[in-house]
């Protein structure tokens, strides 16, 4: 039976600890995590050194995507009140950022292994995601993500990605595969347009990505469209119609939630002359902003929900997804064994009855009675020709087993990653090829009824805790309820960071 290597242990604790002080609800969660973890290194899919609470963000995040010369990093260093982003109408940086607050005075660019390495950041070992979709892209890891650090308060308690844009990305695919699990893991997702471009419909691979494959997401409400740099419309005879014409574009994708916003810097804005005009865009501008940052505000709130949904996803898919997958690939793993036990055995009786007619043993049917005759002369020769014929069956069984688990574990793998299951299926599904399970077992290595009571303790569970969020920040009674006090802050309180970790990491707050 696995279980959790020191290195968990130790991380685990130092999640609680954190969590203590900030947010008692998910504090509980951990130790349902844990309980998942149980089920997990039971079954095969987790190893020692890995542990469903270290595969999310525990920050509440916020991702930036959208479109190069959009207007992402102008929105970000007015968001953050300090010039830390580079901008500019080209491409000024092709690398994701992620960007949280930190105690120092200075702030810091540290390159991508920072985040590869450290599982308390949503890029944790993402290289081997890269490698799968782009081959020797994965060692490059410090050319896809750098992590910068920043003295903003605005940004403290939080995790901000920048993107790089998406049109003319020399590293496409592997953009792509980071961004599709950024968003997975996000909390809210700006996604931003430039109003400059008059024809929403010469960018159709960008809509297509951005909106296409968000909308029938259950989370697709975390999305904002942001159509920036608006005030260049200000000359345009009917402005409206270029934002209608956006509107259009994104709804003809098919989009039916998310919020469409409208804004632009006013420090980077071009002049309106018409006075009317002006503070007409002025007021949308302030106000979809302003809406834009509450939302931003609120994803302290959104995380603590997010992080219990996939605590309960995840609980989910083993009765409906890890379970029938397994049983899936046993049958596959058991139909080609058994064939090749047949095939094996036909060979060698095929051999055996060549080589005995070779030497003459099947030469009239008066010398294979005297030959029969020989052998069944003594019981002993009788059993040992059997027990030689039943250990040979069995070396030729349990090696095509083998054979056939090794050959069926990528396939395992793939169908692992198509059907969403955490953890590695393939090392699961040869949890259940060992010498000593049968293989007309249908039951899957692990799923005992400890295990399938642990799974339904933790949906229970995962109700009980959004109940208590529920009541942390409802009230649908009308009595008077004291409004829950915000975790108190330690100036020098830093959140699971190992003692041995670099200084540079060390800096990071996110309290």
């Amino acid at each position: 039976m696995r279980g959790p290597g020191p290195a968990i242990v130790t991380r685990l604790k130092q999640l609680e600890g954190h969590l203590e002080q900030e947010n008692p609800v998910l504090l509980s969660t951990v130790q349902s995590f844990r309980e998942l973890d149980t089920v997990a290194y039971d079954m095969g899919l987790l190893g020692a050194d890995e542990s469903y609470a270290m595969k999310i963000p525990w920050w509440p995040l916020i991702t930036i995507l959208g479109t190069f010369s959009a207007g992402k990093s102008t929105f970000i260093n007015h968001y953050l009140g300090l010039k830390l982003q580079r901008s500019g109408n080209q491409a000024v940086d092709d690398r994701f950022t992620v960007i949280c607050y930190s105690s120092g005075s200075n702030s810091h660019a540290l390159p991508g292994v920072a985040l590869d390495s450290d599982p308390r950041f949503p890029f944790y070992k993402v290289s081997g995601e890269i490698e799968k979709v782009a081959a020797g892209e994965g060692s490059r890891i410090d050319a896809y993500l750098q992590l910068k650090t920043t003295t903003s308060l605005a940004l403290r308690g939080k995790i901000l990605i920048d993107s790089p844009g998406f049109d003319a990305d020399a590293q496409r695919t592997s953009t792509l595969k980071i961004t599709d699990h950024i968003i997975d893991l996000s909390d809210l997702v700006l996604i931003f347009f430039d109003a400059r471009h008059p024809e929403p419909g010469a960018m159709r691979d960008t809509l297509d990505h951005l909106v296409t494959s968000t909308i029938n997401r259950t989370d697709s409400g975390k999305f904002l469209y942001i159509l920036n740099q608006l005030d260049t419309a200000a000359r345009e005879d009917n402005p409206e119609e270029l934002v209608a014409a956006w509107q259009r574009a994104i709804g003809e994708r098919g989009l039916t939630a998310g919020r469409f916003f409208t804004i632009y810097n006013e420090e980077a804005a071009s002049p309106i002359p018409d006075e009317a005009l002006r503070k007409r865009f002025e007021r949308k501008r302030d106000t979809d902003l302003a809406e834009i940052h509450e939302r931003m505000e609120q994803v302290e709130v959104e995380r603590a929900y997010r992080i219990v949904g996939t605590m309960e996803k995840t609980a989910r898919s083993f009765p409906e997804k890890v379970v029938p997958a397994l049983q899936q690939m046993i049958t596959r793993w058991r139909k080609r064994t058994l064939i090749g036990d047949a095939l094996v055995v036909l060979l060698i009786g095929a051999g055996f009855i060549a080589l005995t007619r070779r030497l003459g043993q099947w030469d009239g049917i008066r010398l294979n009675a005297a030959w029969w005759d020989r052998l069944t002369a003594s019981p002993t020769s009788i059993y040992f020709t059997a027990l030689v014929a039943l250990l040979l069956f069995l070396a030729i069984h349990f090696t095509m087993r083998r054979i056939s688990a090794k050959s069926l574990k990528g396939a395992a793998e793939r169908l692992g990653r198509q059907m969403g299951i955490r953890g590695s299926l393939g090392d699961a599904f040869l949890s259940n090829t060992k010498p000593w399970r049968s293989i007309f077992s249908s039951t899957p290595a692990g799923w005992k009824r400890r295990n399938r009571r642990r799974i339904q303790r933790i949906l229970d569970d995962a109700d009980r805790y959004v109940q208590e969020l529920n009541d942390r920040f409802t009230n649908p009674s009308g009595d008077t309820v004291a409004e829950p006090s915000p975790a108190p802050r330690d100036e020098g309180h830093q959140t699971a960071v190992d003692s041995d970790a670099p200084a540079a990491v060390q800096a990071v707050k996110t309290d």
